[in-house]
């Protein structure tokens, strides 16, 4: 279920769109229930800025039901009776509550199979329930529950019942909406609650159960912005610790960003104020310095990333050095051994294995070879005002320091740029180039400056 607004978050987003873990809320539960059953079986019932929901996620392959109008929980569920008419098994999810595992919606499909249940509700002991329904089952020690009590209905009796109910249901979909329509929704909000459809089963006889999640953390939802900081600080602190057990160092993990669909090769060392989104994947054997920021990046085995690098779908590849503060923008590609030092910004750039670009250098749309020498200063003039243009420097070609590049532009192999020049015409393999205005020296010009002569450079005749 994901049509709600989210009203206390006080935000003008969804609130399943919200992130935690470094992606929607709605997109961890989708995670969740694709490995319990494929794609085409979930259905995401979305209502408030559904087309913006739809598209966050349809890269998933799942289903959409529309709630054009939002009346309830119950009302949602009457909105899929169509989609859901040829399935034995409805498992209903909530949207906003992205630790659930696959093992635990296992868990509740298999119990609820297993009891021949109309209903099975997913329960949690709290220690403080505040907040929450009750699950009122019909014995204390028995499976079998009477009701949901939501805890502004709930006598001072039932507010000390620490089980309260998840959200997390499984029907028989056929006893489902048999009964559906007899909620009503006589309530101050007007809504139709499918927590009431419990008590509906339950008074015709149907048979509704309860079974109680291991990890009482899996059911809690993003409500407040303290939530959504709480959940996102469990996530990254499980999903570290995962990596540590999968072989990667990791110092200081309470000050590194990893998000959750993050994948780090064994032996790879991460050190502290690291940030690492997306779905970057880092290989085996690397090192990452403090203060570096990695997003939706593919980098290979034994790679160096030294302190304060910026890095945005870009691909280095084995036992590259970058940095520090180097920054790779998006289509940024690095050769095998190759170097990118200091205050060099790279975009949609090629560059070939054993290259060195180490100081000071803007390289855009360029393709450059392998054991190619970039000077310090070097820049491509890529773009005259309306259109991109490709600079192609080919291999073994030595780039002096302080370098303009006007592109479209094709620097021949082994050839050499004298530092200093601006090249605006192709450069035929092994030539020297030199694009710079002569020297003039004008002796005596400085003394006679500070003296106060009136011949000065401009008067010079």
């Amino acid at each position: 279920m994901a049509a709600g607004k989210g009203t206390r978050l006080k935000s003008k987003h969804p609130k399943v769109l919200h992130e935690v873990g470094g992606k929607p809320l709605l997109a961890h539960v989708i995670a969740a229930a694709t490995q319990v059953v494929p794609p085409h079986d979930v259905y995401a019932i979305i209502g408030h800025e559904a087309e913006r929901v739809r598209e966050a996620v349809a890269s998933t392959g799942i289903n959409f039901v529309l709630q054009k109008e939002q009346h309830g929980t119950g009302h949602a569920l009457m909105m899929a009776r169509k989609a859901l008419a040829d399935y034995d098994v409805a498992i209903v999810l909530s949207g906003d509550a992205p630790l659930i595992t696959p093992q635990t919606i296992a868990k509740l499909r298999d119990y609820h199979l297993s009891a021949q249940a109309a209903m099975t509700i997913l329960s949690a002991g709290l220690d403080n329930p505040t907040g929450y329904g009750r699950v009122i089952r019909k014995s204390k020690h028995g499976a079998d529950v009477r009701a949901i009590v939501e805890e502004k209905s709930a006598s001072p009796a039932q507010r000390k019942i620490r089980e309260i109910n998840s959200g997390f249901y499984a029907f028989d979909a056929k006893s489902l909406f048999e009964h559906i329509d007899q909620l009503n929704n006589d309530n101050s909000h007007g809504e139709y609650y499918l927590t009431d459809i419990a008590s509906v089963l339950a008074k015709s006889k149907k048979h509704v159960v309860a079974v109680e999640a291991n990890d009482a953390s899996e059911i809690l939802g993003g409500n407040t912005r303290a939530e959504l900081s709480d959940i996102d600080l469990r996530m990254r602190r499980a999903k570290v610790q995962k990596l540590m057990t999968e072989g990667v160092t990791i110092f200081y993990p309470d000050t590194c960003l990893v998000d959750s669909d993050v994948e780090i090769g064994a032996d790879t060392t991460i050190e502290p104020f690291v940030q690492i989104r997306g779905k970057t994947r880092i290989g085996a054997g690397c090192r990452i310095r403090s203060y570096s920021v990695i997003q939706d990046s593919d980098i290979a085995d034994d790679v160096l990333i030294r302190q304060g690098c910026i890095l945005q779908e870009a691909k280095i590849e084995q036992a590259a050095i970058l940095g520090p503060y180097s920054h790779l923008r998006p289509g940024s590609e690095i050769g095998q051994g190759a170097h990118v030092g200091n205050f060099v910004e790279t975009k949609k750039v090629r560059i070939g294995k054993g290259s060195k670009a180490n100081h000071l250098t803007y390289l855009g749309d360029a393709e450059i070879g392998e054991n190619v020498n970039i000077g310090a200063g070097t820049i491509t003039c890529n773009y005259d005002g309306a259109k991109k243009h490709t600079t192609v420097v080919e291999n073994n070609v030595f780039v002096g320091s302080d370098s303009t590049l006007v592109a479209p532009l094709t620097v021949g192999r082994g050839s050499y740029i004298a530092a200093g020049s601006c090249i605006t015409d192709d450069v035929p393999a092994d030539s020297l180039a030199i694009g710079r205005a002569r020297q003039i020296i004008k002796e005596n010009w400085a003394k006679q400056k500070r003296e106060g002569s009136s011949r000065i450079v401009g008067q010079d005749k």
